[in-house]
Order: C-alpha cells, then structure tokens, then sequence
C-alpha cells in the first residue's frame, strides 16, 4: 500500500505527504516516574452505536482500555475534566458512571486517579444559590472519595454566573474544601477553555484573580495538594508559582509551554496535569523518564516537536481542541471510528486534521504509520478529497 496522501495543507493547498517512517519505540517505565507528578486528562470514546446522551452513548471498554494505555506509560489519569467533554456534552448521569468505572479499573491495575468535581446537575445557563453551588460540589465530591478517587475542583460555570464578587468565591470554595478527606487539586481554567468561566475568582484582571485565589489556597493549605492553571500564559503561571505556600503543588495545565514548565529551573518546577498528555502520552513518559535520569537534554529533544502539534491542536477556538486529541486517538487504533458524543467531531476542518496529520507525525506520534494513513484516507474520502 502507498504511504502517500493528498492532504489539505494551510492555506487550502493540496500537498503529496507520507509519513516518515516507524514511530520511535517509546519505552514504557520499568518504575514509578519519580521527577514529577503527571496526570493526563483523558477522552471518552463515544459508541456509535449509542444514543445522544446518557451512560449508553459510550463505549466504555474503549474508554477503560485508553486509561490502562495512559496507566501503562506510568501517567495518572485526571478523570472526567474538560478533555473527556464535561459540559460539553457528557452529561451529569455519564459522569456519574465513568468516575466509578475508571476508579474501579484505576484500583485493578494500581493506577494514580483523580476527579474532576463540578456544579453540572444544576440546571445548565442558571444562577444558583450559593448554598445549592456547595451542594452540587459536596455530592460530586462524596462520590468521588466513595469511589476511590481524589478531587479536583473544576471551575463551575453556574458560581461564575451566581458570584457577585470574590466573598463568594471564597465562601463556596472554603466550605468544599472543609468537607474533603483528602486534599484536592483546584482547576483555574480560563475563558479561552470556556467562554462562561470568564471573570473568574470575581476579578475583572488576572493579577486580582491571582489574588483571590491565593487567599482561598493559603487559608486552605492543608485541604490543597495543588493548583491547576490553564490560562496558556507561562509567565501568569510563574508569577503564581513563585506565591504557592511550601507544600502545593503547580500543575501545568498549559498546553502551549509545557516543557519548560515541567523542566523549571533549579528546584522550581510545574508538575502535569495536561490534556496534550493524552495525545502524546508515549512521548510523555520517555521525556519524563529521561528527567528522571537526569538527562534534560533528552527531555528537551522528545518534547519540542510535539509544542507544534499541541499548539495546533488547541488553536483558536480552543475549546474545540477536543476534535483533535479524539483525532489522533483514532489515526492511532485506540479506537475504531472517529465519533465523538455531541457530534464534535465536526467542530474542526479537513484542513486543521490535515495539518494535524503531518506534525503528530513529525513529532513521532502516528504510532502505526500504516494504519495512520488507511484512516486518514477514509477521513479524506468522506470531505469528498482524492486520496
């Protein structure tokens, strides 16, 4: 079979392409990654056979079967966050359902999880009292801990919408925090990831948002193990790192400058939690393995060509960056159709999967070269493209 294909490049060109050979034979660790905590946020696989909603709509053998692949490179699993649709089309019910069944599956195979807690069974585009946005957090939480897993504290759209300045931001987020058995990781994730979250922690500037939420992770230092931040901005990252109290974490959430971040100077450093790891998680793991042996070059050298296929994939709009890490999961066989619940397949062009293409090859990520390429070529034939 012909490795070659027409793709639509930028700038609505048809250009000759093949990939470039085998993938690099990413190792996987013969021991827990030590360096750095690293979650990656993971997708859900639809089943195209289910329903538009509800636990029936995914295919949950795929799904668990990804984890263990996540869990196989030495990688955490950040469950039910924005990567996997969370208000962006799985439902509170199937949330409910995947976070009892990856923690089970998380426990059978010894995996690191955590979950992602929310306001999402409030009626959605709703204010809503102060005391129902505790609520609907508590009841997440419990089910979490009930179910092994530990906490992160999504940013909720509805305390967005119902906030009338930072007192209530930290009022909600004191009396969450107070309730947890264990301490959890909060999620600041930014407007650019969704439009509703804007203004968050009541301020009108990240720097007084900064502010606020510092006061709530100082006050509450014992219930956080870290912060979350998500705002593709390293140096808004730094600046909040550097008046972290001793003992939280930062983790990257940033998937344009993660390498640096990770790497850090001296001892100052971002552990992970990163929807791009999902996409790369081989690539991942042998970088940070390679951290751990002290050999930052090789660091260096793994990740730098995979910035330019994160920064593609989480392009503008880049809450739609979903479309391309389910993309690239089905290029590599992790599943075997490109479905995505809500439709989101559709949110991004030909020609962005066509570029997609080309740089997670570049960046050694089209595992199977072959299989890559027969997919691709049904995914050209059905925008009506030659290939």
């Amino acid at each position: 079979m012909s490795l070659t294909l027409r793709l639509p490049r930028e700038g609505g060109r048809l250009t000759d392409y093949a990939p470039r050979g085998a993938a690099p034979a990413w190792a996987r660790p013969s021991d827990p990654l030590r360096s750095r905590v690293a979650f990656a946020a993971a997708h859900v696989v639809k089943d195209p056979l289910g329903p538009d909603g509800g636990p029936e709509s995914i295919d949950w053998e795929a799904t668990l079967a990804f984890r263990r692949h996540l869990w196989s490179y030495g990688l955490g699993v950040a469950e039910a966050m924005d990567t996997a649709q969370r208000g962006m089309g799985l439902d509170h019910e199937s949330t409910t359902v995947l976070i009892a069944r990856a923690c089970a599956e998380a426990r059978a195979t010894g995996g690191a999880i955590v979950c992602g807690i929310a306001t999402d069974q409030l009626p959605e585009g709703s204010e809503a009292p102060l005391a129902d946005i505790v609520g609907a957090y508590e009841a997440q939480a419990e089910h979490v801990e009930a179910s092994g897993g530990k906490a992160v504290i999504m940013a909720s759209r509805h305390l967005a919408r119902s906030a009338r300045g930072p007192e209530d931001y930290a009022f909600v987020y004191d009396r969450v925090l107070s309730q947890l058995s264990e301490p959890a990781i909060i999620h600041w994730l930014g407007e650019m990831f969704d439009p509703a979250l804007a203004g968050y922690w009541g301020a009108s500037d990240v720097r007084g948002a900064m502010d606020v939420c510092l006061d709530v992770i100082t006050r509450n230092a014992s219930k956080v193990d870290g912060i979350k931040l998500s705002l593709l901005d390293a140096g808004h990252e730094v600046a909040l790192r550097a008046r972290l109290p001793a003992g939280v974490r930062m983790y990257t959430g940033d998937d344009f400058n993660y390498p640096a971040l990770i790497k850090g100077e001296g001892d100052v450093h971002s552990d992970a939690l990163l929807g791009i790891f999902d996409a790369i998680a081989p690539a991942a793991s042998a970088a940070l393995q390679a951290l751990d042996a002290g050999d930052v070059a090789r660091f260096d050298a793994i990740l730098a060509p995979t910035v330019p296929l994160s920064r593609h994939i989480f392009i503008r709009p880049t809450y739609h960056y979903k479309t391309g890490i389910v993309f690239l999961a089905y290029l590599n066989g992790f599943q075997d159709h490109f479905r995505m619940v809500a439709g989101l397949e559709s949110a991004r062009s030909i020609t962005h999967l066509g570029e997609l293409f080309v740089l997670a090859d570049e960046a050694g990520m089209l595992l199977d070269p072959e299989l890559a390429v027969e997919r691709m070529r049904l995914v050209l034939r059905l925008a009506g493209l030659g290939a």
